[in-house]
């Protein structure tokens, strides 16, 4: 238990007090046995151990894009790009099961540009399940676009869409969108699917667990019959493989699954004993060496909202994230944690999945999240690419 000193020791928690939090709905964990939040990490593993049998010369793309990639900083191909890239090139329709921060998004990317580049009839349209996520795909696209008049657009919720309906309707090469405003565009006849001749459903399966299964059937209606479609997913269940039936043809399967990030981080418990003050117990956790880049994680709004302010007025370099704030807000303080401006990045579960930030240091979980699942994703925020983590819960 981290920072022990604990008078009783059962292994079972109590409710929070009340606090007017008006939770949608409770954490299914309440009352669970405290250590399945316990658990040390064991021998961090890495991609950098597998050795690719292409390099980036090797693929038959434009040498303008060759020069975007070297640029961008990429040096090697990771494993999915160096598998997924060539049959991608050929035409293939294919299925890329691979987790958030293994490189996947370059590996549609560059063999889209490719494509588009040397045939400027052709279109792509890319569909990520959340706006970060989307951002994420656009600001890549950008970097492996520079100065070959490739236009792109972005269509997520959040933002005008007045604006937006013009930008898509000047038939930009390359539209990144979320599934909620995507469909808003094709009911408003802004967009039309059959001018898009590459379809990419990325993160498949948290667009099925957020509740967009029959929102990604509903574009499948509308895509022309002759396509190529990219499907990337960290899992298969039954409702992501129905998806998958609908989708591609003939596909081909590459799998580069790396170990649960989960693995790599230490696991441990915060204890509130009865009289103690949850706010203090946080407080002198952040101010301990260490805790150099930390993504903490409330229920609600409002409890992130309040806690903000509660960081803030102590002095600590703190920015928040969630469903009320503006797209434009969201992107600064993304980019603010990113950048090592700030040292806390307080959220709800909107940032719990997909986002790719380097050297998060600690997940706090100052409420409980909602379901295991969604603990382990949002413990996932932490020790990534080779590095080991800590992931603390407070009960």
């Amino acid at each position: 238990m981290y920072q022990g000193n604990n008078r009783r020791r059962n292994n079972n928690f109590h409710k929070p007090q009340r606090g007017g939090f008006n939770r949608p709905q409770q954490s299914k964990l309440i009352g669970r046995n405290i250590n399945m939040f316990v658990k040390k990490a064991t021998e961090v593993t890495f991609e950098a151990k597998y050795n690719p049998t292409h390099t980036f010369d090797d693929f038959e793309i434009v040498e303008a894009l060759k020069q975007n990639i070297k640029n961008h900083g990429y040096s090697t191909p990771t494993p999915i790009q160096d598998q997924a890239i060539a049959p991608i090139l050929e035409g293939k329709d294919l299925i890329g099961l691979a987790n958030t921060g293994t490189g996947k998004t370059a590996a549609f990317l560059i063999p889209l540009i490719n494509k588009i580049y040397k045939d400027r009839t052709q279109g792509g349209l890319i569909v990520a399940p959340t706006r970060e996520l989307a951002f994420q795909i656009y600001e890549e696209l950008k970097a492996l676009t520079v100065d070959m008049k490739i236009y792109s657009a972005i269509v997520i919720g959040g933002s005008n869409i007045t604006r937006q309906i013009q930008v898509v309707k000047r038939t930009p090469h390359i539209v990144v969108a979320t599934p909620g405003r995507l469909k808003d565009l094709i009911q408003r006849n802004a967009i039309f699917l059959e001018d898009y001749s590459t379809f990419v459903l990325d993160e498949v399966d948290l667009m099925v667990d957020i509740g967009f299964i029959n929102d990604i059937k509903f574009f499948i209606s509308y895509l022309p019959a002759h396509r190529q479609s990219l499907f990337f997913s960290a899992t298969i269940s039954p409702k992501v493989h129905q998806v998958l039936e609908q989708f591609v043809q003939d596909p081909v399967t590459i799998s580069v699954k790396q170990q649960d990030t989960s693995e790599n981080v230490n696991q441990d418990v915060v204890k509130v004993e009865a009289g103690e003050k949850k706010l203090e117990k946080l407080h002198d956790l952040l101010i301990q060496d260490g805790f150099d880049k930390v993504l903490i994680f409330g229920r609600t709004k409002r409890n992130v909202e309040t806690l903000h302010k509660e960081l803030d007025a102590r002095g600590f370099k703190a920015g928040a994230i969630h469903s009320n704030k503006t797209q434009g807000h969201r992107q600064k303080i993304l980019a603010s944690f990113k950048n090592n401006e700030i040292q806390i990045l307080l959220a709800t579960d909107v940032a719990s999945r997909g986002l790719d930030i380097n050297n998060v240091t600690h997940v706090i979980n100052y409420d409980l999240p909602e379901t295991y699942d969604d603990y382990i994703h949002r413990i996932g925020r932490t020790g990534r690419a080779g590095k080991t983590g800590t992931a603390l819960t407070f009960i």
